[in-house]
């Protein structure tokens, strides 16, 4: 089996089983001798700031000269992504021998066959495992209860995110009914730091830590203090101590908070953090389409929020960091996202709209996006191509405007491709 025939297979199978729980990816892995078991976490749940925490805690790791496993999804341009270490995306090479021995056993579960997900969450399992990683961030897929990351014993934290509205259909349709979906990863007498968010959230969270033995720790952003905010990064203060990031916005400081706190608890549980390898990896973290600017000529930001919470942070940093600039918004979306209430949000920061389909199946099409943005009164524009659209937005925008790409992941990776980023 070669590289292309793996990712082949694995997407062959689809993302969603028939039905919850974690039986298919517990045979799977026994049958490969348990590898999750050798190793050691930080595993992450949340609707938004996840994968930002993750980037944040493996680069801090790495800092500290720990052999570490990043596994996060989606991918923005290859599947590799998904799985590195030390920031080393995993050997295509290597995938396809993995992926050549898992699917035999796999296609032996005929009665129940695992999930693409859970195919690549055994993936790197075994990949994590065979290369003698010190430690793994583990980012959840979707949910936390009955995630494919969730058969993990006790990690060392659990780490819970902002919680919001996403995939309702599966994980309910309150916010505290996500959060216990999400509070699933909590673990017997293993420490928890949360994201500060609604009281509603953190009683929901809490009720699990007290029926798990595990302490809580929510962040406390009342200690955060921003000293310093460009386009080039921010400065801040949490508990009085100094930190530098080069992710942008007040999400990202709160993130960075959630991951300082993190870390103290790993200094307790033994873990040699120093103060500096926290500070090198913070200032170190790269996590693209993060309202990320990729050009200056015009500005054009990519940012892959896809939902109203993450709508309301790029409005935010649209009117904070371009208050007198022309606003172009390159938006694509998938068809069964709350994209009606993304835009709302969004049209704030809006003066015009070009409209494209991000490269999925489950897109809504650009001219069907066009017909629903036009009832906001701003010129609209559609193209069949994101290429198409990148063009026509630069040019909208001109040389004293600027163009945000908002709406899916699934179209980061294109557009940041076309201006040479992989």
């Amino acid at each position: 089996m070669d590289y292309k025939e793996a990712l082949e297979y694995m997407e062959s199978v689809g993302f969603f089983g028939s039905k919850p729980g974690l039986e298919r990816i517990e045979r799977l892995c026994t049958a490969l001798g348990e590898p999750q078991n050798r190793l050691r976490y930080i595993h992450i749940a949340g609707t938004n700031g996840k994968g930002s925490c993750a980037a944040m805690l493996s680069s801090v790791l790495k800092a500290a000269g720990y052999r570490t496993g990043l596994y996060t999804s989606p991918y923005l341009f290859r599947f590799n992504e998904r799985m590195q270490i030390n920031s080393q995306q995993i050997p295509d090479e290597t995938l396809a021998e993995i992926v050549s021995r898992i699917k035999p056993i796999a296609d032996s579960m005929e009665d129940d066959h695992p999930t693409e997900f859970e195919l690549m969450t055994a993936a790197a399992f075994l990949w994590f495992a065979e290369e003698n990683c010190d430690i793994v961030v583990l980012e959840t897929g979707l949910g936390g209860r009955f995630d494919a990351t969730n058969i993990i014993k006790g990690p060392e934290v659990s780490v819970i995110m902002n919680i919001g509205l996403d995939h309702t259909g599966v994980l309910g349709d309150t916010v505290e009914k996500i959060a216990c979906e999400k509070a699933g990863i909590i673990k017997e007498n293993r420490p928890c730091v949360v994201y500060e968010q609604q009281a509603s959230v953190i009683d929901v969270i809490k009720e699990q830590c007290v029926l798990k033995g595990s302490e809580l720790t929510v962040s406390n952003f009342s200690a955060l203090e921003q000293i310093f905010d460009s386009l080039d990064g921010q400065a801040f203060l949490y508990k009085g101590t100094s930190y530098a990031l080069p992710l942008l916005g007040e999400h990202q400081m709160k993130n960075a908070a959630v991951v300082i706190d993190c870390v103290e608890k790993l200094c307790e549980l033994g873990w040699d953090i120093s103060p500096d390898a926290l500070e090198r990896g913070l200032y170190a973290v790269s996590w693209p389409a993060r309202f990320e600017v990729v050009s200056d000529e015009p500005y054009f930001v990519v940012d892959g929020g896809h939902n109203p919470q993450c709508a309301q942070t790029v409005r935010d940093n649209l009117l904070r960091y371009f208050p007198d600039k022309k606003r172009v918004l390159l938006v694509g979306v998938l068809a069964d996202k709350d994209y009606e209430g993304l835009i709302r949000i969004l049209d704030e920061a809006a003066d015009m709209y070009v409209c494209v389909s991000p490269e999925s199946e489950r897109a809504l099409s650009a001219a069907a996006l066009a017909e629903k943005l036009s009832s906001f009164g701003k010129e609209v524009m559609y193209f069949d191509s994101i290429e198409d659209g990148v063009v026509a937005a630069r040019s909208a925008a001109g040389e004293d405007g600027m163009v945000c790409a908002v709406g899916s992941l699934y179209m980061a990776g294109p557009i940041r491709a076309q201006f040479g980023l992989f």
